[in-house]
Protein backbone atom coordinates (compact mmCIF):
# COMPACT_ATOMS: atom_id res chain seq x y z
CA UNK A 1 0.00 0.00 0.00
CA UNK A 2 1.54 3.41 -0.71
CA UNK A 3 1.91 5.99 1.66
CA UNK A 4 -1.01 8.06 -0.01
CA UNK A 5 -3.58 5.30 1.00
CA UNK A 6 -1.59 5.10 4.74
CA UNK A 7 -2.52 8.44 5.25
CA UNK A 8 -6.52 8.42 4.06
CA UNK A 9 -8.03 8.07 7.89
CA UNK A 10 -11.58 6.59 7.49
CA UNK A 11 -13.47 3.19 8.52
CA UNK A 12 -15.13 0.51 6.21
CA UNK A 13 -18.02 -1.25 7.59
CA UNK A 14 -15.78 -4.14 8.51
CA UNK A 15 -13.55 -1.89 10.02
CA UNK A 16 -13.58 -1.81 13.76
CA UNK A 17 -12.05 1.39 15.53
CA UNK A 18 -9.95 0.93 19.07
CA UNK A 19 -12.75 0.77 21.63
CA UNK A 20 -12.28 4.91 23.14
CA UNK A 21 -12.63 6.24 19.69
CA UNK A 22 -15.59 3.35 18.73
CA UNK A 23 -18.11 4.90 21.98
CA UNK A 24 -17.16 8.66 20.44
CA UNK A 25 -18.16 7.94 16.99
CA UNK A 26 -20.79 5.99 18.32
CA UNK A 27 -22.17 8.86 20.67
CA UNK A 28 -22.08 11.04 17.42
CA UNK A 29 -24.08 8.86 15.24
CA UNK A 30 -26.67 9.08 18.31
CA UNK A 31 -26.43 12.73 18.91
CA UNK A 32 -27.42 13.28 15.15
CA UNK A 33 -30.42 10.82 15.47
CA UNK A 34 -31.24 12.10 18.36
CA UNK A 35 -33.49 15.87 17.28
CA UNK A 36 -35.55 13.59 14.55
CA UNK A 37 -36.33 10.39 16.70
CA UNK A 38 -37.41 13.10 19.27
CA UNK A 39 -39.25 15.20 17.36
CA UNK A 40 -41.72 12.36 15.57
CA UNK A 41 -41.79 10.86 19.34
CA UNK A 42 -43.52 14.61 20.50
CA UNK A 43 -45.37 15.39 17.39
CA UNK A 44 -47.06 12.28 17.43
CA UNK A 45 -47.72 11.78 21.10
CA UNK A 46 -45.25 8.25 21.62
CA UNK A 47 -43.18 7.82 24.39
CA UNK A 48 -40.21 9.55 23.58
CA UNK A 49 -38.26 6.20 25.85
CA UNK A 50 -39.66 3.90 23.80
CA UNK A 51 -39.26 5.86 20.50
CA UNK A 52 -35.41 6.19 21.39
CA UNK A 53 -35.34 2.82 22.52
CA UNK A 54 -37.33 0.82 19.20
CA UNK A 55 -34.97 3.00 17.27
CA UNK A 56 -31.90 1.18 18.70
CA UNK A 57 -33.90 -2.10 19.10
CA UNK A 58 -34.33 -1.88 15.05
CA UNK A 59 -31.07 -0.46 13.88
CA UNK A 60 -29.38 -3.73 15.58
CA UNK A 61 -31.74 -6.16 14.11
CA UNK A 62 -31.58 -4.42 10.96
CA UNK A 63 -27.68 -4.98 10.72
CA UNK A 64 -28.41 -8.64 11.90
CA UNK A 65 -30.99 -8.86 9.24
CA UNK A 66 -28.44 -7.71 6.32
CA UNK A 67 -25.53 -9.77 7.53
CA UNK A 68 -23.76 -6.66 9.15
CA UNK A 69 -22.91 -5.25 5.50
CA UNK A 70 -25.03 -2.22 5.19
CA UNK A 71 -24.17 1.03 7.53
CA UNK A 72 -27.55 2.67 8.15
CA UNK A 73 -29.31 3.72 10.86
CA UNK A 74 -32.61 3.22 11.74
CA UNK A 75 -34.82 6.13 13.04
CA UNK A 76 -38.05 7.40 13.22
CA UNK A 77 -39.19 8.44 9.77
CA UNK A 78 -41.52 12.23 8.86
CA UNK A 79 -43.22 10.91 6.55
CA UNK A 80 -45.99 9.25 9.07
CA UNK A 81 -46.73 12.52 10.85
CA UNK A 82 -49.55 13.30 9.02
CA UNK A 83 -51.24 9.18 8.45
CA UNK A 84 -50.68 9.31 12.66
CA UNK A 85 -52.60 12.27 12.87
CA UNK A 86 -55.75 11.65 10.91
CA UNK A 87 -56.14 8.09 12.23
CA UNK A 88 -55.82 9.57 16.01
CA UNK A 89 -58.71 11.72 14.63
CA UNK A 90 -60.61 9.21 13.41
CA UNK A 91 -60.16 6.70 15.77
CA UNK A 92 -59.97 9.06 19.16
CA UNK A 93 -62.70 9.55 22.18
CA UNK A 94 -63.34 12.67 23.09
CA UNK A 95 -61.66 11.94 26.17
CA UNK A 96 -58.73 10.26 24.62
CA UNK A 97 -58.26 13.49 22.37
CA UNK A 98 -58.31 15.91 25.38
CA UNK A 99 -55.67 13.83 26.98
CA UNK A 100 -53.81 14.11 24.46
CA UNK A 101 -53.98 17.90 24.13
CA UNK A 102 -53.22 18.13 27.90
CA UNK A 103 -50.22 15.82 28.04
CA UNK A 104 -48.82 15.61 24.97
CA UNK A 105 -48.58 11.56 25.00
CA UNK A 106 -51.21 9.61 23.10
CA UNK A 107 -53.56 7.38 25.08
CA UNK A 108 -51.79 3.44 25.19
CA UNK A 109 -55.27 2.46 23.34
CA UNK A 110 -54.51 5.18 20.86
CA UNK A 111 -50.64 3.90 20.33
CA UNK A 112 -51.52 0.46 20.40
CA UNK A 113 -53.94 1.03 17.24
CA UNK A 114 -51.21 3.18 15.53
CA UNK A 115 -49.12 -0.01 16.21
CA UNK A 116 -50.89 -2.28 14.38
CA UNK A 117 -50.88 0.15 11.42
CA UNK A 118 -47.09 0.47 11.71
CA UNK A 119 -46.58 -3.33 11.35
CA UNK A 120 -48.61 -4.30 8.93
CA UNK A 121 -46.84 -0.92 6.92
CA UNK A 122 -43.50 -3.12 6.91
CA UNK A 123 -45.44 -5.87 4.64
CA UNK A 124 -45.28 -3.00 2.23
CA UNK A 125 -41.04 -2.73 2.14
CA UNK A 126 -40.59 -6.21 2.45
CA UNK A 127 -42.68 -6.94 -0.57
CA UNK A 128 -40.91 -4.51 -2.46
CA UNK A 129 -37.60 -5.97 -1.49
CA UNK A 130 -38.75 -9.93 -2.58
CA UNK A 131 -39.46 -7.60 -5.56
CA UNK A 132 -36.33 -7.10 -5.86
CA UNK A 133 -34.79 -9.99 -5.50
CA UNK A 134 -36.37 -11.81 -7.91
CA UNK A 135 -36.52 -9.45 -10.75
CA UNK A 136 -32.98 -7.85 -10.40
CA UNK A 137 -31.19 -4.72 -9.47
CA UNK A 138 -31.53 -4.17 -13.28
CA UNK A 139 -35.18 -4.24 -13.42
CA UNK A 140 -35.52 -1.72 -9.81
CA UNK A 141 -33.43 0.91 -11.71
CA UNK A 142 -35.66 1.28 -15.12
CA UNK A 143 -38.30 1.87 -12.34
CA UNK A 144 -35.68 3.70 -9.64
CA UNK A 145 -32.96 5.31 -12.41
CA UNK A 146 -30.32 7.83 -10.93
CA UNK A 147 -32.51 10.50 -11.89
CA UNK A 148 -34.99 9.41 -10.10
CA UNK A 149 -32.88 8.71 -6.58
CA UNK A 150 -31.06 11.11 -7.07
CA UNK A 151 -33.56 13.57 -7.32
CA UNK A 152 -35.54 12.21 -4.36
CA UNK A 153 -32.26 12.22 -2.25
CA UNK A 154 -31.62 16.08 -3.16
CA UNK A 155 -35.57 17.25 -1.80
CA UNK A 156 -35.17 14.74 1.29
CA UNK A 157 -32.33 17.40 2.06
CA UNK A 158 -33.60 20.73 0.36
CA UNK A 159 -37.21 19.76 1.97
CA UNK A 160 -35.53 20.19 5.32
CA UNK A 161 -33.55 23.05 4.97
CA UNK A 162 -36.59 25.11 6.53
CA UNK A 163 -36.52 22.88 9.47
CA UNK A 164 -32.71 23.60 10.09
CA UNK A 165 -33.32 27.09 9.74
CA UNK A 166 -36.33 27.58 11.89
CA UNK A 167 -34.29 26.21 14.68
CA UNK A 168 -31.13 27.82 13.82
CA UNK A 169 -32.99 31.32 13.82
CA UNK A 170 -34.49 33.60 16.63
CA UNK A 171 -38.53 32.99 17.21
CA UNK A 172 -40.57 35.96 16.34
CA UNK A 173 -42.20 37.16 19.86
CA UNK A 174 -40.30 34.79 22.07
CA UNK A 175 -39.05 36.76 25.19
CA UNK A 176 -35.14 36.85 25.75
CA UNK A 177 -32.26 35.15 23.77
CA UNK A 178 -34.65 32.89 22.34
CA UNK A 179 -36.27 36.30 20.50
CA UNK A 180 -33.07 37.81 19.87
CA UNK A 181 -29.71 38.02 17.35
CA UNK A 182 -28.08 36.22 19.70
CA UNK A 183 -29.73 32.36 18.61
CA UNK A 184 -27.54 33.40 15.50
CA UNK A 185 -24.73 33.82 16.79
CA UNK A 186 -24.95 30.32 18.78
CA UNK A 187 -26.29 28.52 15.63
CA UNK A 188 -23.34 29.90 13.63
CA UNK A 189 -20.63 29.66 15.83
CA UNK A 190 -21.65 25.96 15.53
CA UNK A 191 -22.09 25.18 12.31
CA UNK A 192 -18.89 27.25 11.46
CA UNK A 193 -16.78 25.55 14.00
CA UNK A 194 -18.64 22.32 12.86
CA UNK A 195 -17.14 22.86 8.94
CA UNK A 196 -13.32 24.26 10.18
CA UNK A 197 -13.41 21.27 12.42
CA UNK A 198 -14.32 19.13 9.38
CA UNK A 199 -12.28 20.34 6.80
CA UNK A 200 -8.60 21.03 9.09
CA UNK A 201 -9.15 18.86 11.92
CA UNK A 202 -6.77 15.58 11.10
CA UNK A 203 -6.43 12.29 12.26
CA UNK A 204 -9.00 11.08 15.49
CA UNK A 205 -10.53 14.38 15.56
CA UNK A 206 -10.94 14.88 12.20
CA UNK A 207 -13.83 12.16 12.36
CA UNK A 208 -15.51 13.97 15.20
CA UNK A 209 -16.54 17.08 13.88
CA UNK A 210 -20.13 17.18 14.66
CA UNK A 211 -19.35 16.30 18.09
CA UNK A 212 -16.87 18.87 18.58
CA UNK A 213 -19.55 21.32 16.64
CA UNK A 214 -22.47 20.50 19.49
CA UNK A 215 -19.57 21.15 22.17
CA UNK A 216 -18.89 24.55 21.11
CA UNK A 217 -21.79 25.53 20.52
CA UNK A 218 -22.92 24.61 23.47
CA UNK A 219 -20.17 26.10 25.79
CA UNK A 220 -21.03 29.24 23.66
CA UNK A 221 -24.75 29.35 24.59
CA UNK A 222 -23.40 28.76 28.05
CA UNK A 223 -20.96 31.51 28.25
CA UNK A 224 -24.33 33.71 26.68
CA UNK A 225 -26.42 32.38 30.22
CA UNK A 226 -24.09 32.89 32.57
CA UNK A 227 -23.40 36.86 31.00
CA UNK A 228 -27.40 37.47 30.60
CA UNK A 229 -28.99 35.25 33.37
CA UNK A 230 -32.14 33.54 33.13
CA UNK A 231 -33.78 35.24 30.06
CA UNK A 232 -30.39 34.08 27.99
CA UNK A 233 -30.77 30.42 28.65
CA UNK A 234 -31.20 28.17 25.46
CA UNK A 235 -30.92 25.13 27.26
CA UNK A 236 -34.26 23.03 27.15
CA UNK A 237 -35.77 20.73 29.43
CA UNK A 238 -38.51 18.12 28.94
CA UNK A 239 -41.05 17.01 31.42
CA UNK A 240 -40.80 13.13 33.25
CA UNK A 241 -43.93 12.76 31.90
CA UNK A 242 -42.81 13.03 28.26
CA UNK A 243 -40.05 11.19 28.82
CA UNK A 244 -40.97 8.05 30.08
CA UNK A 245 -44.74 6.50 30.95
CA UNK A 246 -42.91 3.46 32.44
CA UNK A 247 -45.05 2.56 35.23
CA UNK A 248 -41.44 0.85 36.98
CA UNK A 249 -38.69 3.41 38.01
CA UNK A 250 -35.89 2.72 40.33
CA UNK A 251 -34.34 6.59 40.88
CA UNK A 252 -33.71 7.76 36.94
CA UNK A 253 -33.57 4.06 35.53
CA UNK A 254 -37.28 3.96 34.54
CA UNK A 255 -38.30 0.95 31.87
CA UNK A 256 -39.77 2.34 28.21
CA UNK A 257 -43.43 2.58 28.11
CA UNK A 258 -43.80 -0.76 25.97
CA UNK A 259 -47.48 -1.80 24.74
CA UNK A 260 -48.92 -4.30 22.57
CA UNK A 261 -50.91 -3.87 18.88
CA UNK A 262 -54.17 -3.83 18.86
CA UNK A 263 -56.11 -4.51 15.54
CA UNK A 264 -57.21 -1.30 13.97
CA UNK A 265 -57.94 -1.17 10.07
CA UNK A 266 -58.78 2.31 10.24
CA UNK A 267 -54.77 2.91 10.82
CA UNK A 268 -53.67 0.18 8.60
CA UNK A 269 -56.04 2.42 5.69
CA UNK A 270 -53.97 5.75 7.29
CA UNK A 271 -50.48 3.96 7.47
CA UNK A 272 -50.05 1.90 5.56
CA UNK A 273 -50.05 3.61 2.13
CA UNK A 274 -47.28 6.07 3.67
CA UNK A 275 -44.77 3.10 3.51
CA UNK A 276 -44.59 3.69 -0.63
CA UNK A 277 -42.95 7.06 -0.16
CA UNK A 278 -40.27 5.35 1.87
CA UNK A 279 -39.30 3.24 -0.88
CA UNK A 280 -37.44 5.42 -3.42
CA UNK A 281 -36.24 6.77 0.05
CA UNK A 282 -34.52 4.03 0.97
CA UNK A 283 -33.09 3.06 -2.66
CA UNK A 284 -31.54 6.71 -2.58
CA UNK A 285 -29.58 5.94 0.45
CA UNK A 286 -28.42 2.93 -0.56
CA UNK A 287 -27.16 3.81 -3.46
CA UNK A 288 -25.33 6.84 -1.34
CA UNK A 289 -23.60 4.55 0.96
CA UNK A 290 -22.62 2.53 -1.97
CA UNK A 291 -20.58 5.36 -3.68
CA UNK A 292 -18.91 6.54 -0.21
CA UNK A 293 -17.71 3.20 1.09
CA UNK A 294 -16.29 2.42 -2.51
CA UNK A 295 -15.04 5.63 -2.75
CA UNK A 296 -13.06 4.81 0.40
CA UNK A 297 -12.38 1.79 0.00
CA UNK A 298 -10.33 3.17 -3.67
CA UNK A 299 -8.31 5.23 -1.52
CA UNK A 300 -7.50 3.34 1.18
CA UNK A 301 -5.74 1.04 -1.72
CA UNK A 302 -8.71 -2.33 -0.22
CA UNK A 303 -9.03 -4.82 -2.32
CA UNK A 304 -12.39 -5.60 -0.55
CA UNK A 305 -15.34 -4.98 -3.09
CA UNK A 306 -18.69 -3.26 -0.98
CA UNK A 307 -21.18 -3.84 -3.17
CA UNK A 308 -24.02 -2.83 -1.30
CA UNK A 309 -26.01 -1.23 -3.86
CA UNK A 310 -26.56 -4.80 -4.95
CA UNK A 311 -28.02 -5.27 -1.36
CA UNK A 312 -31.10 -3.35 -2.19
CA UNK A 313 -33.14 -6.23 -1.91
CA UNK A 314 -32.10 -6.61 1.91
CA UNK A 315 -32.10 -3.18 2.50
CA UNK A 316 -35.89 -3.06 1.85
CA UNK A 317 -36.75 -6.21 3.58
CA UNK A 318 -34.81 -4.90 6.83
CA UNK A 319 -36.29 -1.48 6.63
CA UNK A 320 -39.71 -2.91 6.58
CA UNK A 321 -38.79 -5.47 9.71
CA UNK A 322 -37.61 -3.00 11.48
CA UNK A 323 -40.83 -0.90 11.24
CA UNK A 324 -42.91 -4.29 12.16
CA UNK A 325 -40.24 -4.53 15.10
CA UNK A 326 -40.29 -0.71 16.49
CA UNK A 327 -44.21 -1.22 16.20
CA UNK A 328 -44.05 -3.91 18.09
CA UNK A 329 -42.57 -2.42 21.16
CA UNK A 330 -44.39 1.24 20.40
CA UNK A 331 -42.77 2.80 18.67
CA UNK A 332 -43.19 4.62 15.56
CA UNK A 333 -42.95 3.52 11.89
CA UNK A 334 -39.09 4.74 10.39
CA UNK A 335 -36.57 4.28 7.83
CA UNK A 336 -33.13 4.35 7.11
CA UNK A 337 -31.58 8.34 7.98
CA UNK A 338 -30.16 10.70 5.87
CA UNK A 339 -28.64 12.33 9.13
CA UNK A 340 -26.78 9.14 10.07
CA UNK A 341 -25.04 8.76 6.13
CA UNK A 342 -24.11 12.48 5.95
CA UNK A 343 -22.40 12.08 9.17
CA UNK A 344 -20.68 8.81 8.02
CA UNK A 345 -20.06 10.56 4.36
CA UNK A 346 -18.24 13.82 6.41
CA UNK A 347 -15.94 11.89 8.97
CA UNK A 348 -15.42 8.90 6.74
CA UNK A 349 -16.93 6.05 9.57
CA UNK A 350 -18.47 3.66 7.88
CA UNK A 351 -17.93 0.53 10.86
CA UNK A 352 -20.49 -1.53 11.56
CA UNK A 353 -19.25 -1.98 15.09
CA UNK A 354 -19.85 1.88 15.34
CA UNK A 355 -23.60 1.67 14.61
CA UNK A 356 -23.98 -0.99 16.77
CA UNK A 357 -22.35 0.53 19.92
CA UNK A 358 -24.69 3.74 18.58
CA UNK A 359 -27.93 1.36 18.98
CA UNK A 360 -27.14 -0.07 22.39
CA UNK A 361 -26.29 3.50 24.01
CA UNK A 362 -29.87 4.89 22.56
CA UNK A 363 -31.19 2.15 24.26
CA UNK A 364 -28.96 2.30 27.69
CA UNK A 365 -30.28 6.37 27.22
CA UNK A 366 -33.94 5.23 26.62
CA UNK A 367 -33.46 3.42 29.97
CA UNK A 368 -31.80 6.43 32.19
CA UNK A 369 -34.08 9.47 32.25
CA UNK A 370 -31.24 12.19 32.85
CA UNK A 371 -29.01 10.98 29.66
CA UNK A 372 -32.46 11.79 27.49
CA UNK A 373 -32.51 14.68 29.51
CA UNK A 374 -28.79 16.20 28.85
CA UNK A 375 -29.18 15.37 25.12
CA UNK A 376 -32.33 16.95 25.03
CA UNK A 377 -31.56 20.15 26.85
CA UNK A 378 -29.34 20.61 23.92
CA UNK A 379 -29.91 24.29 22.45
CA UNK A 380 -32.45 24.17 19.42
CA UNK A 381 -29.61 26.81 17.67
CA UNK A 382 -27.22 24.27 17.89
CA UNK A 383 -29.15 21.45 16.48
CA UNK A 384 -29.98 23.93 13.79
CA UNK A 385 -26.22 24.69 13.37
CA UNK A 386 -25.69 21.06 12.64
CA UNK A 387 -28.62 20.88 10.51
CA UNK A 388 -28.16 23.39 7.93
CA UNK A 389 -25.01 21.08 7.55
CA UNK A 390 -26.62 18.24 7.71
CA UNK A 391 -28.93 18.73 5.16
CA UNK A 392 -27.41 20.45 3.25
CA UNK A 393 -25.04 17.06 3.08
CA UNK A 394 -27.86 14.88 2.38
CA UNK A 395 -28.85 16.82 -0.89
CA UNK A 396 -25.46 17.19 -2.28
CA UNK A 397 -25.28 13.36 -1.92
CA UNK A 398 -28.17 13.10 -4.35
CA UNK A 399 -26.00 15.40 -7.03
CA UNK A 400 -23.60 12.65 -6.29
CA UNK A 401 -25.82 9.95 -7.29
CA UNK A 402 -26.51 11.79 -10.57
CA UNK A 403 -22.52 12.17 -11.03
CA UNK A 404 -21.35 9.24 -10.00
CA UNK A 405 -23.57 7.51 -12.47
CA UNK A 406 -23.20 10.03 -14.96
CA UNK A 407 -26.86 10.97 -15.77
CA UNK A 408 -27.08 12.84 -19.00
CA UNK A 409 -28.40 16.37 -17.72
CA UNK A 410 -29.49 17.39 -21.58
CA UNK A 411 -31.41 14.64 -21.91
CA UNK A 412 -35.09 15.63 -22.37
CA UNK A 413 -36.61 12.87 -20.10
CA UNK A 414 -33.95 13.18 -17.42
CA UNK A 415 -34.56 17.10 -17.19
CA UNK A 416 -38.85 16.61 -17.03
CA UNK A 417 -38.31 13.53 -14.39
CA UNK A 418 -35.49 15.64 -12.53
CA UNK A 419 -37.61 19.00 -12.52
CA UNK A 420 -40.94 17.44 -11.64
CA UNK A 421 -39.29 15.41 -8.85
CA UNK A 422 -37.37 18.75 -7.85
CA UNK A 423 -40.50 21.39 -7.84
CA UNK A 424 -43.21 18.96 -6.48
CA UNK A 425 -40.93 18.12 -3.81
CA UNK A 426 -38.87 21.49 -2.62
CA UNK A 427 -42.95 23.40 -3.76
CA UNK A 428 -44.95 21.04 -1.90
CA UNK A 429 -43.29 21.58 0.99
CA UNK A 430 -42.93 25.21 1.05
CA UNK A 431 -46.64 25.95 -0.03
CA UNK A 432 -48.07 23.25 1.48
CA UNK A 433 -46.52 22.88 4.64
CA UNK A 434 -45.53 19.31 3.32
CA UNK A 435 -48.63 17.55 2.14
CA UNK A 436 -50.43 18.58 -1.24
CA UNK A 437 -53.95 18.42 -1.51
CA UNK A 438 -54.99 16.04 -4.06
CA UNK A 439 -58.58 15.31 -4.84
CA UNK A 440 -59.10 15.67 -0.90
CA UNK A 441 -55.79 13.54 0.00
CA UNK A 442 -53.44 14.77 1.90
CA UNK A 443 -50.08 13.71 -0.03
CA UNK A 444 -46.87 13.98 1.72
CA UNK A 445 -44.80 15.84 -0.85
CA UNK A 446 -41.91 13.69 -1.03
CA UNK A 447 -44.17 10.31 -1.65
CA UNK A 448 -46.05 12.01 -4.24
CA UNK A 449 -42.92 13.93 -5.50
CA UNK A 450 -41.27 10.57 -5.94
CA UNK A 451 -44.33 8.28 -6.91
CA UNK A 452 -44.75 11.22 -9.82
CA UNK A 453 -41.44 11.04 -10.62
CA UNK A 454 -41.41 7.38 -11.11
CA UNK A 455 -44.59 7.18 -13.34
CA UNK A 456 -43.29 10.37 -15.46
CA UNK A 457 -40.23 8.29 -16.44
CA UNK A 458 -42.20 5.52 -17.01
CA UNK A 459 -44.39 6.79 -19.35
CA UNK A 460 -41.47 8.72 -21.22
CA UNK A 461 -39.49 5.68 -21.63
CA UNK A 462 -42.15 3.32 -23.53
CA UNK A 463 -40.99 2.76 -26.77
CA UNK A 464 -37.31 4.02 -25.62
CA UNK A 465 -35.26 0.79 -26.15
CA UNK A 466 -37.16 -0.07 -29.53
CA UNK A 467 -35.71 3.61 -30.93
CA UNK A 468 -32.43 2.59 -29.52
CA UNK A 469 -32.57 -1.03 -31.52
CA UNK A 470 -33.32 0.94 -34.80
CA UNK A 471 -30.10 3.18 -34.43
Amino acid sequence: MSKQNEAVIGYLPDERPSAPRLLLYALQQVIVMFPATVAVALITGFQVSTTIFASGLATLCFILITGRKIPLYYGSSFSYLTAIASMVAAEGTAEQLAQFNSTGILPTELISCAQFGIILSGLVSIAAGLLVKFSGRAAVEKVLPPAVTGSVAMIIGLTLAGNALADAAPKAGAEGAIGTGWVWAVSLATLFSTVIFSKYLKGFLGQLPLLLGALVGCAFAGVLYAAGGPGYNLFRTMSDAAVSGSLWHWGPLALPAFSLPRVSWAAVAAIMPIAIATIPESTAHIYQIDIYVNELARKKGSKNKYNIADMLDRNLIGDGLCDMISGFVGGPAGTNYGENISTMAITRVFSIPVLVAAAVIAMAISCFTPLIQVIYGIPTAVIGGLEIYLFGAIAAQGIAIMIQNKVDMFDAQNIAVIASIMVLGIGGNYAFGGNIPFFGLNVPCIAGAAIFGIILNLILSIGKKKETSKR
